[in-house]
């Protein structure tokens, strides 16, 4: 698969522009992370060699200088927030997140619980980071806030959160997803720093939408679809146009809120250092694109995708049709269709030839190849063992896994396990042929060659399981399916 972007060049770019901006406030920076710190995969999809971890390898080419806030809206710790993509709590989160950076060799100074107001949940979260000996502050709600400037950059504003104690010259403020009060954080720590007569800055670490690439970029048409559900939109920044005379890429969001912030750093710098939410960013992922037509396709196959996993949604839920017809319109403007895998005409010829559920699978050399539902495996399990077969170089015809083994695991799932379906999920399945390679070095063979499926795009017919999905997932495989149910029925596991 081509590559269309330089990790190295990116690290070193990165690297080098938030030291300058460290300097630039005298030694200290508290430097908002939005988005993902690891596991970006978003940004791998689109821009085709970027690995999911370099922003956190970036931050760890200076982590003798980097100290890590966690910040958590207390209201979310209360609804019991999950991350969709883990399905774990905010809370539970944050102390993975502490875990992870540890092992990373970070220096993880605390927790900032935002917008308190002794909600009994987070309560009981403030008791457990107690009891691990973990260092947290409250940030409470500021009435007025973004617009009472008087109030908020006050002693009853402000003034009221606890001043978070720090020692390294660049503050990394992250959190478990978006509302967690990152922004509001740094701030209030520029006003306590500047009580205390402490020169400190602040600047915004987004990946994107990527400043410096057209608005009309797949890139940031990508992103757009990727955030369809917030309602959110790409826009050129006004401000930095006015300022510089030159075009840049922003979100709406920052865009709107630019005049307060600006006014609130007036109010506690004695002057804004930036004429533009661009010029608070420190991104440099565009200038490390090194083939821009490779990001433009992976790019317009990520649209496409979101357009899928969304009508799913839809489906499943009833909600979304908003979001849907976004990103119909972001379809339309990138020029792609839903079409423009070769998997989903795969796909859905074989079911229409086959009449069961069918997959298909585009493979790192072009090949498509596909698989249907049938007695003993489903239409994702054989459609990952002949793509599997594919790029081990075996005949889908060759038999791997006897039907002597899958049986009497179908037996079990159906007569002991009480599942109506005997037919094996793709986890399953790779489970079997596990088993099947202590007889079988053929089934070893395709086991070792699992990795190089990463990366491909599939598509189903109907709506797979979640376990399959899963499954591919954690494969690195990404999956569309046609917004449809194999059977037609108002419960759907």
């Amino acid at each position: 698969m081509r590559e269309g972007f330089d990790n190295s060049k990116y690290i070193a770019l990165q690297a080098e522009h938030i030291r300058e901006r460290i300097d630039q406030f005298g030694g200290k920076l508290y430097l908002e992370f939005g988005g993902k710190l690891f596991d970006d995969y978003h940004a791998s999809r689109v821009l085709p060699g970027f690995e999911p971890d370099i922003k956190i390898r970036m931050l760890q080419s200076m982590a003798d200088d980097v100290e890590i806030v966690i910040a958590i809206n207390a209201n979310d710790i209360e609804k019991s927030k999950v991350r969709g993509d883990l399905g774990i709590t905010y809370d539970e989160d944050v102390l993975r997140l502490m875990d992870v950076f540890r092992s990373m060799g970070f220096m993880v100074g605390s927790v900032v619980l935002t917008r308190y107001a002794n909600q009994p949940a987070a309560d009981a979260f403030r008791k457990r980071l107690a009891e691990m000996g973990i260092t947290h502050y409250l940030h409470h709600s500021i009435e007025g806030y973004p617009n009472d400037l008087d109030r908020i950059v006050s002693e009853d504003g402000f003034g009221k959160n606890d001043f978070i104690e720090t020692t390294r010259p660049l503050v990394v403020v992250t959190a478990p997803g978006p509302g967690s009060g990152k922004m509001a954080t740094c701030l209030s720590q520029l006003y306590h720093e500047n009580q205390r007569g402490v020169k400190a800055g602040y600047a915004k670490y987004e990946t994107f939408p990527v400043w410096n690439l057209p608005l009309n970029h797949p890139v940031n048409i990508a992103y757009e679809a990727a955030t369809a559900d917030l309602d959110d939109d790409n826009i050129i920044d006004p401000f930095h146009l006015e300022a510089y005379g030159e075009t840049t890429v922003n979100y709406n969001r920052d865009v709107e809120i630019f005049p307060v912030l600006r006014a609130m750093m007036e109010r506690i710098m004695g002057e804004s250092p930036y004429k533009s939410p661009t010029d608070m960013g420190v991104n440099m992922a565009g200038l490390a694109i090194v083939d821009d037509e490779a990001c433009r396709e992976a790019s317009n196959m990520e649209i496409v995708r979101r357009y899928f996993q969304t009508a799913v949604e839809h489906k499943r839920t009833g909600c979304g049709e908003r979001a849907l017809s976004k990103i119909e319109l972001l379809m339309n403007r990138a020029g792609v269709t839903a079409n423009l895998s070769p998997a989903r005409s795969a796909a859905l010829l074989k079911e229409e030839m086959t009449g069961a559920p069918a997959g298909a699978m585009v493979l790192p050399d072009g090949t498509v190849v596909t698989g249907k539902t049938g007695n003993l495996l489903g239409a994702a399990s054989a459609l990952l063992m002949n793509a599997l077969k594919g790029v081990a170089g075996l005949d889908d015809e060759l038999e791997v896994i006897s039907d002597e083994v899958l049986e009497p695991i179908c037996h079990l799932k159906t007569q002991h396990l009480h599942n109506q379906n005997p037919r094996l999920h793709s986890d399953e399945t790779l489970l079997a042929l596990s088993v099947s390679s202590v007889q079988n070095p053929l089934a070893g063979d395709l086991i070792d060659n699992a990795d190089k499926l990463r990366g491909c795009d599939a598509y189903f017919s109907v709506i797979v399981s979640s376990a399959d999905e899963k499954l591919y997932r954690t494969l690195g495989i990404n999956v569309c399916c046609e917004p449809k149910y194999e059977q037609h029925r108002y419960y759907h596991k």
